[in-house]
């Protein structure tokens, strides 16, 4: 799974989800991308889901990019506690997700094998999707 190695904080405030993202809105390393549509945290063994989903639809080939990593701590208190005596154990880790963000890069294979695995990885994601080209300057494919 994605994890930090170290952070300077184990523990996080939940934060809020408002706006659209500010940076990685546009393909640039691969031909196509997956564009996420909804706000939502997207925990590490969801990444970790479409990124075995895409390359076992590639059979290997082509290139991957992950644009998103999970480097925000979420902590749950165990069954049973009752409230109060501080903030939870971490559980696991997530990437905070904003409308526009690309999650996903493809590139190197044909078009419809990098659409096919784009949509089979979105099955595994929680939120709405959509597979975009790579624009160049000029604005055309």
């Amino acid at each position: 799974m994605l994890m930090p190695k170290r952070v300077k904080y184990r523990k996080q405030q939940r934060g809020k989800m408002r706006g659209k993202a500010k940076g990685g809105t546009l393909v640039h390393f691969g031909d196509w991308g997956l564009k996420a549509l909804e706000p939502h945290w997207i925990t590490a063994q969801q990444i970790e889901a479409c990124r075995i989903a895409i390359m076992r639809t590639l059979k290997r080939n082509g290139k991957v990019w992950i644009r998103v990593f999970p480097d925000k701590p979420i902590t749950s208190k165990g069954i049973g506690v009752r409230m109060g005596k501080g903030k939870g154990d971490v559980e696991g880790w997530v990437a905070v997700v904003k409308p526009g963000k690309i999650l996903f890069e493809i590139g190197g294979i044909n078009d419809e094998l990098a659409k096919e695995a784009l949509a089979y990885a979105a099955t595994k994601l929680p939120i709405k999707t959509k597979i975009v080209p790579r624009y160049e300057i000029g604005g055309e494919l």
